[in-house]
């Protein structure tokens, strides 16, 4: 039998104390997804995206348990030790053989196992997860240059910096380093940071005061809060008039925190959630606001350059008029371009002055330093040519000052252009979060529980154990169980269930699905930062902010990449500048306006603009936020970059049979009898014996005898001298009987004698791929009863269409040969492993990785743990908020087979934008260079002015971005359609 129940496979933590909420938290490749019981007691950490960072010390005692061989004894171990006083969560490792567990051996060694002490150890919670939103990154080189700088603070484990979104997200020691340090690391290298969040928060909320709010009245509030039970930190910005409270959920919630700031007002003063709570839209918006202003104020001073320079020059009577002399040679003309290119230059510009300072600063040139020093090359000669022609009497000037307004005007439109673009490449979260209400109806009760009213409030007010009425056609607000009331709930955009889900009183609802029919009321388990919405999208965030290993391709060539566009801007100059000076040039190359000189500085500050290599930098964040995106939208979790690369080069996939390929759920199918009695009397003796088993076939038999009763609590007989035999059956005395229950091996191993037409029957079951289940009663085989797991509706197509897509399938099961063979029949897969372990699993991974093959493992996240690690993409069906497969790399939250199709489908059209990406960031460069430096020019006299090579690069960027834009319209593979069709 395969084992089901093993709920943690490596170290667990326990606490002690009331109200401490004991959370099991393992350790994997990337940030996970957060896990619930169906009970929704507790939820589990968000280790890597970080939430709530507990003060108190945790004990873990670590125990080798022996006598272990499956997860059925991982479950009678686990449920012996949690009903211990003081034990909030235990975790068996199965495979290991090792129980964590603050106390106690004996506890072990009652249920039948043996149990020695390996270690025991005080850990405290100091590792958190801050996110910093980074101003004034403009290129790759930035985001390595914040990233260098956080990664050299003490105490920082690691650090990832995202040019896409202009975050930081540092993982760091709270004992070592806080995060203001973070802060300040992040301006010493020449950017601005603002904490988003320093991980340290269970729950925060932003509060907006309307009235007065002066010291005094900020001290009252401060000491009125801080008097709360479950208040951690306030925070008073007078200026603001906002108020920054973190608290422990289950201790209080806003509308407490909103009522006792009211009260220590004296009446004086409001409270309501501070509209811009979203910290990063507002940076956004406010960029997107800069940017425009700045272009149009640029657009206003550079449309008269342009006009004077290259239209007006060409109209009789305009063109006299500007080349009128002011003083000496220098003219009306070249006096008008001065005066309207200076404020560009230097007030529109100053942000191109900073950020290369800074950069310089720190020794790591960007692209500031390249358009500083192109405009400025451009903007001071002809300072200096019209100041010279000013002084003399025959000296004829040639200005650039065009070409340093344009230049910065076209890179402020291609900035501005991108900002909107890259906003755009989080719509999948902003989506996510939409699913949430904006408002909730919270039921209020007198003391005899009798609901005397109700009111409307803000959904983000709704605290722990609120109890909400949710309406028809009604989104519940809260994640909650139902306690009054019948429907039936979409969960369709959480779990991708299209057909509703029946809900009554004692069912668990999701927050943000929609109530068909009937009215519920839900009281509230998790609520705000905790609810399985919110941590969905805190998974997508840091997903977004994982690099893919292609990226290290484009920072390589960025830390580079500017010194040398600066060194061949400089050998452009000086190669033409000679070639004229010693060979000269036919007439006809130079213009009448320009020596040789001009034309060689020309062809220099085109080379130097057109190279910056913000393109570049955006290539591979942008798709990969925007795929990352789309998957969660479609019920595909992918954890980052690297997953998402790993799946674009899957050519073998790994199946788990039960859950994955089948439902999961087994089902009595068949009984056959060999002895007259009645069935119902059959099933009492055998449904005593298996109730104390924690197998999932052993739970399908006492689920198909409770139909013999009409009472839903059925009393079995009890259960006396009970055995259990990993892998094998079970063994009991029920009344006067001894009652068996195994498989054909067990039997033969008690010395009971299997008939031939019991053994034909077995036979027969496995061909239909059933399991047989003998049952003997006083050493006598009197029945066989046969249990089916379902198989999915569309494995068949799946395996198939993966078939068509060049991809090998195989399936690794620890169930018997007959079944297995039975199933892959079925589905259509030929290559079969049966009576597999869990580490065997893993090592046929692992042989398929060493022949070449790049391996995704699909699997339910249980025994599939070990495989699932070794494989280079780990894919973990999951259902509802009970999604989180921590092992895996990407999680089927629809617990659906096409969405391995899905994933598979989604990386490739990813990395192929990715790849179009570089082709164009890099084909602006390898092309643009080149024309830009005057390679065309001796044989068809094309120059590319600097302005065009200025708007050739902000376009680069904008179509990269634009590109990668394009999965929003993504679409998944036929397959869905083809079978209902």
């Amino acid at each position: 039998m395969a084992a089901g129940t093993t709920r943690a496979l490596f170290l667990a933590c326990f606490r002690g104390g009331e109200g401490s909420g004991g959370r099991l938290a393992l350790r994997p490749r990337y940030a996970p997804v957060p896990r619930r019981t169906k009970a929704a007691a507790v939820a589990g950490d968000l280790e890597a995206a970080a939430g709530a960072a507990e003060e108190e010390e945790e004990k873990v005692a670590v125990f080798a348990v022996t006598g272990m061989t499956c997860a059925a004894c991982a479950g009678s171990v686990e449920k012996a030790v949690k009903r211990l006083p003081g034990v909030h969560d235990a975790a068996v490792d199965v495979l290991g053989c090792r129980a964590q567990e603050e106390k106690i051996r004996e506890t072990i060694e009652d249920v039948g196992f043996g149990a020695k002490l390996i270690d025991e150890e005080l850990k405290e919670k100091s590792i958190l997860v801050c996110r910093l939103h980074i101003k004034g990154m403009t290129c790759t080189s930035c985001a390595n240059t914040v990233e260098s700088a956080l990664q050299a603070v003490p105490g920082v484990q690691r650090a990832s910096v995202a040019l896409a979104i202009e975050e930081a997200e540092i993982r760091y020691n709270r004992r070592v380093v806080a995060a203001i340090q973070l802060v300040n690391a992040v301006e010493e290298s020449g950017f601005e940071a603002i904490l988003v969040t320093a991980g340290e928060d269970r729950s925060r909320i932003d509060l907006k005061v309307d009235g007065i709010l002066n010291e005094r009245s900020a001290m009252i509030v401060k000491s009125s809060v801080q008097a709360l039970p479950g208040v951690e930190d306030i925070k008073i910005d007078t200026e603001l008039q906002k108020i920054t409270i973190s608290y422990k959920p289950d201790q209080t919630g806003p509308r407490d925190l909103i009522e006792v700031i009211e009260s220590a007002g004296s009446g004086h003063i409001a409270v309501s959630i501070y509209p811009e709570a979203d910290g990063r839209e507002q940076h956004r918006n406010g960029e997107i606001t800069r940017y425009r202003q700045s272009f149009l104020w640029s657009l206003l001073f550079t449309i008269p350059v342009f006009l004077t320079s290259m239209v007006f020059m060409y109209i009789p009577g305009l063109k006299e008029g500007l080349d009128k002399k002011v003083v000496n040679m220098m003219s009306i003309g070249e006096l008008l371009r001065w005066i309207l290119s200076t404020p560009v230059q230097f007030v529109i510009g100053r942000k191109f002055y900073t950020g290369a300072y800074k950069a310089m600063c720190h020794g790591s040139p960007n692209m500031d330093v390249l358009i500083a020093l192109g405009t400025n090359t451009a903007y001071f000669y002809s300072v200096y040519s019209v100041l010279r022609a000013a002084t003399s009497e025959n000296y004829v000037s040639t200005d650039f000052f065009e070409t340093s307004s344009m230049l910065i005007s076209f890179i402020l439109l291609g900035k501005y252009l991108e900002i909107l673009a890259k906003g755009k490449t989080s719509e999948a979260i902003a989506k996510l979060m939409d699913l949430a209400p904006e408002t909730a109806t919270v039921l209020m009760y007198d003391k005899e529980g009798n609901v005397v009213s109700e009111k409307e409030i803000d959904s983000r007010l709704i605290q722990k154990n609120d109890v909400i009425k949710v309406i028809p056609g009604g989104k519940v607000a809260s994640d909650g169980f139902v306690i009054w009331g019948q429907s039936h709930v979409n969960e369709s955009m959480i779990t991708g269930e299209s057909r509703p889900v029946a809900k009554r009183k004692g069912d668990t609802v999701i927050g943000g699905t929609v109530n068909e029919n009937g009215v519920l009321h839900v009281r509230a388990t998790f609520v705000g930062s905790e609810s399985a919405l919110a941590q969905i999208v805190r998974l997508v965030e840091s997903a977004q902010m994982a690099k893919a290993p292609v990226q290290k391709f484009a920072d390589q060539i960025s830390k580079v990449f500017v010194p040398l566009v600066i060194l061949l801007s400089f050998l452009t100059w000086l190669t033409w500048f000679l070639a004229g000076r010693f060979h000269g040039y036919p007439s006809s190359w130079i213009p009448s306006s320009m020596d040789s000189f001009q034309l060689a500085l020309q062809f220099g500050i085109s080379v130097m603009v057109i190279a910056c290599p913000c393109a570049l930098g955006l290539a591979t964040p942008t798709a990969v936020m925007v795929a990352t995106g789309v998957g969660a939208s479609q019920g595909v979790l992918i954890k980052g970059g690297q997953a998402l690369e790993s799946a674009q080069k899957v050519d073998c996939i790994v199946f788990d049979k039960t859950g994955t390929l089948t439902i999961g759920k087994p089902i009595v199918v068949n009984t056959r009898l060999f002895k007259n009695m009645v069935l119902r009397e059959f099933y009492d003796y055998v449904a005593a014996a298996e109730v104390n088993s924690e197998h999932p076939l052993a739970k399908a038999i006492v689920e198909h005898a409770k139909n013999f009763h009409s009472e839903e609590t059925h009393i079995w007989p009890e259960a006396r001298d009970f055995i259990s035999v990993t892998g094998h059956g079970v063994k009991a005395k029920i009344s006067d009987k001894s009652v068996i229950v195994g498989n054909k091996s067990f039997m033969l191993s008690l010395d009971i004698d299997v008939p031939v037409e019991a053994s034909e029957i077995l036979m027969e079951e496995e061909e239909k791929a059933h399991t047989g289940i003998i049952v003997a009663m006083d050493q006598e085989i009197v029945g066989i009863i046969s249990v089916s797991d379902p198989i999915k509706p569309n494995a068949h197509e799946v395996i198939s269409y993966l078939k068509s897509m060049k991809v090998e399938c195989i399936m690794v099961t620890g169930d018997n040969w007959g079944t297995a063979k039975a199933i892959g029949k079925e589905v259509g897969i030929e290559n079969i492993i049966a009576e597999a372990k869990p580490e065997q699993k893993a090592e046929k991974v692992k042989e398929l990785q060493l022949s070449g093959k790049t391996v995704a493992m699909v699997g339910d996240g249980i025994n599939d743990s070990p495989a699932l690690v070794a494989a280079n993409v780990g894919m973990a069906i999951g259902a509802g908020t009970d999604v989180a497969i921590e092992a895996a790399d990407i999680v089927l939250m629809k617990s659906n087979l096409e969405d391995v199709i899905t994933a598979i489908d989604l990386s490739r059209k990813a990395f192929f934008r990715i790849r179009m990406n570089y082709v164009w960031a890099l084909g602006y460069n390898i092309i643009g260079i080149p024309i830009a430096a005057g390679v065309l020019f001796p044989s068809t006299r094309f120059r590319l002015p600097p302005w065009v090579a200025g708007a050739a690069m902000a376009a680069s960027s904008v179509s990269v971005v634009c590109w990668s834009l394009l999965l929003r319209y993504y679409k998944r593979p036929l397959i869905t359609q083809k079978r209902q069709t």
